[in-house]
């Protein structure tokens, strides 16, 4: 019924060729990308900022019983390991560990809170502020990295602090400015930046490291992240209504393609804890989230160290299957998005059926391509081959377990998506913890084998529960009662 009535309102009022809700979702992507380049450009960094010379030599010298512990405090320490190579910082491994790990603590406990305070308040500005915290985090590293290793880890918390609020915002504006019959496209293309903006990041801050020095990783990224900001405070509003630029045509097409609310205007609906927890619909959705992510991380993470330790791959293939998956993922996700969203348009298919499919592929195909990784064994070309199909199709999820929670209770899109993204958030850590454990001390394939044939069940486990119970319908506790 919504939408025909969309169609409906189309060709009664036609819109002008800008659309500012693309503009919207343009500009929410790079936000993102924005975020995760500033989250992830300090383990680039750090190769260069780390002393490895020293460290090594320090570590023999603790091996030998005659260590210090924690950085050298005077000149007489350092000059024990000259020469000096590398970076300055005498950082030990569990000291880099410390932090490049603290921005995931904020990270987690500001989830919630920034749900409610966009739904509350503004998404627009949490979102912003968001940006602003990783900015000024990312300009003052440098300086802090020099004051104390525990000045840049309270740094990076603040920093996590920040990114805790990214997908919450973002859901609450997308909830606002996405007609159901585009949400899955919308919703793409702003959360897909999240993996652009990682790989770019990444290559971006290898080549400033070697042409301009370390700290300008940090100088140029965070610097240009500021012209973002001046960009969204002029182009992005909270809702359509509000926007001074979008026509009203557009506002109005928005508008009455979004529920009905029963509440009266401009009231703060309370959150129906107990009904969002007992709602099946909402906790397959958090369970495939979960499910979803530990897959996510198994790729991002774990499989181009399988590559290096497993395969023994060089740095040019490792760079590969470091880069080229994610931008395969970025294109996928936003292709899929919009042909999803025209079947739906033209009847084919519901919104239940357009999320379900979504969470298939995202499941099934990377678990078929993890089996498949298993059988091949050291054949390196089609590891490869493999590796890219996974992330590309993993890009559906964005249709998925990441558009969902608007389906569902768009009054409320920010707190489900904060909730089902702080569960989402625990595979980061428990992905390295287990891949460590079940391959530690055990050489070749066998160790890597049984982390994959783990993975390949869980998401299977998530094929199987989305499909039986998960909705694609708006739920009655959406009014807040």
């Amino acid at each position: 019924m919504h939408m025909k009535m969309e169609i409906e309102e189309r060709q009664t009022h036609p819109e002008p060729c800008l659309k500012w809700r693309y503009i919207f979702s343009i500009l929410g992507s790079m936000g993102m990308a924005i975020i995760y380049g500033l989250k992830v450009n300090l383990s680039v960094a750090m190769v260069a900022m780390v002393n490895h010379t020293a460290v090594a030599a320090l570590s023999a010298v603790d091996d030998a019983g005659q260590g210090h512990l924690g950085p050298p405090q005077d000149d007489n320490v350092t000059g024990s390991v000259e020469p000096l190579l590398d970076g300055p910082f005498l950082w030990s491994t569990k000291e880099q560990g410390a932090i490049l790990s603290a921005y995931f603590l904020g990270y987690f406990i500001t989830q919630i809170p920034g749900g409610r305070m966009a739904e509350l308040y503004s998404g627009k500005y949490v979102f912003l502020v968001a940006v602003l915290m990783n900015t000024i985090g990312t300009l003052l590293s440098p300086v802090l990295a020099f004051l104390d290793y525990r000045a840049l880890i309270a740094i990076r918390v603040f920093e996590g602090l920040g990114g805790g609020f990214t997908f919450p915002a973002m859901n609450v504006m997308i909830a606002a400015w996405s007609p159901p019959a585009e949400r899955s496209t919308i919703a793409s293309i702003a959360f897909s930046g999240a993996s652009l903006g990682t790989v770019l990041s990444m290559m971006s801050s290898g080549t400033i490291n070697s042409l301009c020095g370390w700290e300008f990783v940090f100088y140029i990224q965070g610097g240009l992240s500021l012209v973002w900001c001046v960009l969204w405070v002029i182009c992005v509003t909270d809702t359509p209504a509000s926007h001074h630029f979008a026509s009203e045509a557009e506002k109005n097409y928005i508008a009455s393609s979004q529920p009905k609310s029963s509440s009266k205007a401009g009231e703060k609906l309370s959150v129906p804890w107990m009904k969002i927890f007992t709602s099946v619909p909402f906790m397959t959705l958090a369970v495939s989230h979960f499910c979803n992510n530990f897959g996510w991380y198994m790729l991002l993470v774990e499989l181009p160290l399988f590559a290096r330790s497993g395969l023994g791959v060089d740095m040019t293939i490792n760079t590969i299957m470091s880069s080229v998956p994610f931008f395969a993922n970025w294109i996928f996700s936003v292709v899929y998005s919009k042909s999803l969203d025209t079947a739906r348009a033209k009847g084919l298919i519901s919104t239940t059926t357009a999320r379900k499919i979504s969470v298939l592929i995202a499941s099934l195909v990377p678990a078929v391509c993890l089996l498949a990784i298993c059988l091949v064994g050291k054949n390196v070309v089609v590891v490869v081959i493999l590796t890219i199909l996974a992330v590309m199709f993993y890009g559906s999820m964005f249709s998925g377990v990441f558009s969902n929670q608007s389906d569902l209770a768009p009054n409320f899109a920010g707190t489900l998506m904060a909730v089902t993204n702080m569960l989402a958030t625990i595979p980061g850590f428990l992905v390295p913890f287990l891949c460590g454990v079940l391959t530690d001390g055990t050489e070749g394939l066998a160790p890597w084998h049984t982390v994959f044939y783990m993975t390949i069940g869980i998401l299977g486990f998530e094929a199987l529960i989305f499909t039986i119970f998960g909705k694609g319908e708006l739920q009655p506790w959406n009014s807040g009662k």
